[in-house]
């Protein structure tokens, strides 16, 4: 998707746990280990730019992990949104920064089904112990990973 705006963009990122797994995917241009997610729409919120990017890159049909919501019933003319397990702002290039909600989330099929509209080359179920042996792998996405492992092994 195009960029919103010129400076900075609104993201998001999917750290998504199936049997004490978590899912990564090697990022076609960057070339480094990360979690499944990217821009939100302009016609969207986060919680429907998360689901939308996993359909589209790995086909999966995921559930947002929803312990942090305060209340599950909608009010009148308001929607009640799952919130992130954490926020961050980075640099993308010297012109341009993102800021990303990240969201754990579970899935009952750990089949990958190739995105609709991406394909990702390199992708895999990483356990914890994997994570630490894992080359071109940030510190930020691993301690994410690792804390998805730890939220979602419980579920």
């Amino acid at each position: 998707m195009p960029h919103i705006h010129d400076l900075i963009d609104f993201t998001v990122e999917v750290f998504i746990v199936n049997k004490n797994k978590v899912l990564l995917r090697k990022h076609d241009k960057y070339k480094i280990w990360l979690s499944i997610g990217g821009h939100i729409e302009l016609n969207e919120d986060p919680n429907q730019a998360a689901i939308r990017e996993v359909k589209e890159e790995m086909g999966l049909d995921i559930k947002l992990y929803d312990g942090l919501r305060p209340f599950e019933k909608d009010l009148e003319n308001e929607k009640e949104l799952i919130p992130p397990f954490f926020m961050n702002r980075h640099r993308i290039n010297e012109n341009h920064e993102h800021v990303t909600f990240v969201f754990f989330a579970s899935v009952e099929n750990d089949q990958i089904k190739q995105g609709e509209t991406e394909v990702s080359d390199d992708y895999g179920w990483f356990t914890e112990s994997e994570l630490d042996e894992l080359n071109e792998l940030k510190e930020g996405v691993k301690f994410y990973a690792k804390k998805a492992l730890s939220v979602l092994s419980k579920f």
